[in-house]
């Protein structure tokens, strides 16, 4: 029974990480204010579940992230056949841009990742970091700037370094990968649909290298793992990636009609309640 219960709660967290994933309210923050209402108890060991779930809030994006890897596969596979020189070359190019991208990032989450869960993966921080980035959004569309870069296409190699820079923010539990991404690229001229595109690419090697991360520090702990748990996780990869598929393709049409504010609104309230449950002693 306990294992059936971890598992639709797992298919739950998917759910609600795919949903998430692709819209710039933070899934991190989701899953954290979740896991003080249904957590994951695989184990009998209180700290064997917490080392579990500092792997398990990470890795389950995999799924997420796959889905993208899944709807953009010919934007993305240069290799794919009949494809002409040039567009191969295209993709390419972009890919470069996606590595320069990843750099800054890359390096600020190998040098902070243990900083960051020891001092800033707080309930405090997350609803701080929501209502800060919604307040963002909200004054980014009410100012809006000349947009210069309407294509993937157009973006150099010293724009796609910025955009990881503004991405270092998001190692911050509650700021949004792609809250962060999408803000920095808005104000360096970016239009919303490019923004928003280049900003799921960028998801890819990032959550990748992320999960990797997670992956050799458990392993290095000589954390517990069994059968079970990894049945758990992967029930949550594959509902994550189911909603992906669906959410991400919601979020290219709504964003072509409509502006960032409506997540700006929701940041805040979402931030606001965090407060409330944390000074009442509901969130950790």
């Amino acid at each position: 029974m306990g294992f059936l219960m971890n598992l639709i709660k797992s298919v739950i967290y998917g759910i609600v990480q795919g949903i998430t994933e692709w819209l710039p309210i933070s899934s991190t923050a989701h899953l954290i204010m979740m896991n003080s209402f249904m957590p994951l108890n695989l184990f009998e060991d209180a700290a064997a579940n917490a080392e579990f779930w500092n792997l398990y809030k990470v890795v389950i994006q995999l799924g997420s992230i796959l889905a993208v890897i899944f709807v953009y596969n010919r934007r993305l596979n240069p290799f794919q056949k009949k494809i002409s020189a040039k567009r191969k070359s295209s993709i390419l190019r972009m890919w470069t841009l996606i590595l320069i991208a990843c750099v800054p990032t890359g390096i600020a989450g190998i040098l902070l990742d243990d900083l960051i869960d020891a001092k800033l993966s707080s309930a405090w921080v997350m609803s701080f970091m929501l209502i800060c980035v919604g307040i963002l959004l909200i004054w980014m569309e009410l100012t809006p700037r000349k947009q210069t870069v309407t294509s993937i296409g157009r973006i150099s190699p010293l724009k796609a370094f910025q955009t990881g820079c503004w991405q270092i923010l998001a190692l911050i539990p509650g700021t949004s990968r792609s809250g962060a991404t999408i803000f920095g690229e808005t104000m360096m001229g970016f239009d919303r649909v490019t923004a928003v595109e280049f900003s799921f690419f960028l998801a890819i090697p990032v959550m990748f290298g992320a999960s990797l991360l997670k992956v050799i520090k458990y392993i290095a702990a000589g954390a517990a793992f069994s059968a079970g748990s990894a049945v758990v996780l992967l029930a949550g990869m594959i509902a994550a990636f189911a909603v992906s598929l669906v959410v991400i393709n919601f979020m290219m049409d709504y964003i072509r009609k409509n502006n960032f504010s409506i997540f700006g609104l929701y940041r805040i309230a979402l931030g606001i309640v965090m407060l409330v449950f944390t000074a009442f002693g509901v969130l950790a």
